[in-house]
C-alpha cells in the first residue's frame, strides 16, 4: 500500500487551512495531516485535531498553551506544543513531506525559512515569505533542493500555464486582480470609506487582514512580488489586469505573441490541491466553470492614482534590498490600525509612503537584517501613526 504524504498545515484555521482540510479529507487516501498549527484560535485548533488526529499541534501564542492542553486531555497521542521556536522545529519533523505555508505576516518567514533546510516541499500560501525574503528564499531552495509550489490562485494559474513550457521564453505574465469592493469608486469616495466597505469583497472569501490588502490593492502588489522571485521575471514584465469576474486566474505571453491561461470558478481549493498533487491533476468536487453562464469577460487597466499601494509595491521591487520587507512590515501596521479604525483607509498608503524613507535601506539583506529592518519599519509605522 503506498504511503499517504504527510501534510503540516501552518496556519490551519484560517481560509486557506480550512480548505486544505477538505482536500485532505476528500483524498484521505493519498494524504494524511501531520501537523496542525494556529496563532490564537484554540477552540478551532482543537476541533481539527480531534476531527483529523494529527501526530501534534503548535499554538504560536503561548498563552492560549494551557487552554488548548486541556481541550486536548483526551488526544493523549496528539503532542502539544505552543511559541514561535516550536513552529520552527515542528516543520523539521522527518515524517513531513509537504509544508502548507499557511500563516498571514512576517511570522510565516522563520518556519518557511526552517522547511526548506529540512528539505521539505512548499505549498507556498504566506505571501510575506517572498515579498520579504525573495532572494534568500530562492536561494535556499535551490541549495536545499526544496520545491516551492505556489498556492495563490494567481501564481498558481501562472504555474499551470508554464508546465511543459520549459526553457520556453517569457515576453510577460498577466496577473489579474479583481479589483476589490473599490474599483468603481472614485478617489473622493474612496476617502471616506469604511472598514465594513472594505471588508466586503466582491469575489473571494478571505481573512480580515488579506481582504483589508485586496481592497487596497497592496495585495496584488505583494503578488507582483511574489511573481518576480517565483518566475524570474522583472518587474516590467508583470502587467496587473482587472478582471471583475474572477474567472481567468492569470496568464502567461510568451515571446511568439502566444498567451496560456488558467481559467476556473473561484475555488482555493483547486490550487491548494494542485500544489499537493503536482504534477498529477485529482478529482475535486465542486462547481464547474460554464462559460456560457460566464457571457463575457472584461480586463481594465488599474489607477495607479487611486490604489497607490500597487504602485509602491512596483517602487519597492525597483529599488531592491530591504525595501519590499519595509513595505510588507509597514502594510501590517496600518492594516490592523484600519481594522481596529484607528487609521482612514487612504491614510494607509501616506504612512507606508513616509516608512519606505524613513528606515534603513540594505541593498544586500541577510536574515538577521531583514529581521532587523522589520522590526525598525514597524517601529517608525507606529510612530507615524501615533502623529496623526
Amino acid at each position: 500500500m503506498k504511503r499517504k504524504k504527510q501534510i503540516a498545515i501552518l496556519g490551519s484555521t484560517g481560509s486557506i487551512g480550512t480548505q486544505a482540510l477538505e482536500v485532505i479529507e476528500e483524498h484521505s487516501d493519498l494524504y494524511e495531516v501531520y501537523c496542525l498549527t494556529a496563532n490564537n484560535k484554540v477552540e478551532l485548533l482543537a476541533e481539527q485535531a480531534h476531527k483529523h488526529h494529527p501526530a501534534a499541534v503548535v499554538i504560536a501564542n503561548e498563552q492560549r498553551l494551557d487552554e488548548l492542553r486541556s481541550l486536548m486531555q483526551d488526544l493523549p497521542d496528539v503532542k502539544v506544543y505552543a511559541g514561535a521556536k516550536a513552529l520552527d522545529e515542528i516543520v523539521e519533523a522527518d515524517p513531513i513531506d509537504i509544508v502548507l505555508t499557511a500563516m498571514v505576516g512576517f511570522a510565516g518567514l522563520s518556519p518557511t525559512i526552517h522547511a526548506i533546510k529540512a528539505r521539505k516541499n512548499i505549498a507556498l500560501a504566506n505571501k510575506e515569505t517572498l515579498v520579504v525574503a525573495g532572494e534568500l528564499i530562492c536561494q535556499l531552495s535551490q541549495e536545499y533542493r526544496s520545491s516551492i509550489l505556489p498556492v495563490d490562485s494567481e501564481h498558481s494559474a501562472i504555474f499551470q500555464s508554464l508546465v511543459g513550457e520549459d526553457e520556453n521564453e517569457i515576453d510577460k505574465i498577466l496577473l489579474t486582480a479583481s479589483g476589490g469592493p473599490f474599483r468603481t469608486k472614485s478617489l473622493e469616495e474612496i476617502a471616506h470609506v469604511t472598514k465594513a466597505d472594505a471588508l466586503r469583497h466582491p469575489t473571494w472569501d478571505m481573512g480580515a487582514k488579506i481582504t483589508i490588502d485586496s481592497a487596497s490593492m497592496m495585495n496584488k502588489g505583494f503578488e507582483v512580488i511574489e511573481a518576480k522571485w517565483l518566475f524570474g521575471v522583472e518587474a516590467d514584465q508583470i502587467q496587473v489586469l482587472v478582471h471583475p469576474q474572477s474567472i481567468v486566474h492569470s496568464a502567461v505571453q510568451f515571446v511568439d505573441g502566444s498567451v496560456k491561461a488558467q481559467l476556473g470558478v473561484p475555488d482555493m481549493r483547486l490550487p491548494i490541491q494542485y500544489a499537493f498533487s503536482f504534477p498529477q491533476r485529482l478529482s475535486l468536487s465542486g462547481k464547474r466553470l460554464d462559460l456560457f453562464a460566464a457571457q463575457h469577460l472584461d480586463f481594465f487597466e488599474p489607477d495607479l492614482k487611486k490604489f497607490r499601494c500597487l504602485a509602491m509595491a512596483y517602487e519597492a521591487i525597483r529599488r531592491g534590498g530591504n525595501m519590499p520587507c519595509i513595505v510588507n512590515a509597514a502594510n501590517e501596521i496600518v492594516n490592523r490600525a484600519f481594522l481596529e479604525d484607528r487609521c482612514r483607509f487612504l491614510q494607509m498608503g501616506d504612512i507606508i509612503a513616509e516608512t519606505m524613507e524613513r528606515t534603513t535601506f540594505v541593498k544586500s539583506p541577510s536574515y538577521d537584517d531583514y529581521v532587523a529592518t522589520d522590526a525598525e519599519a514597524r517601529r517608525i509605522a507606529t510612530e507615524l501613526l501615533n502623529e496623526e
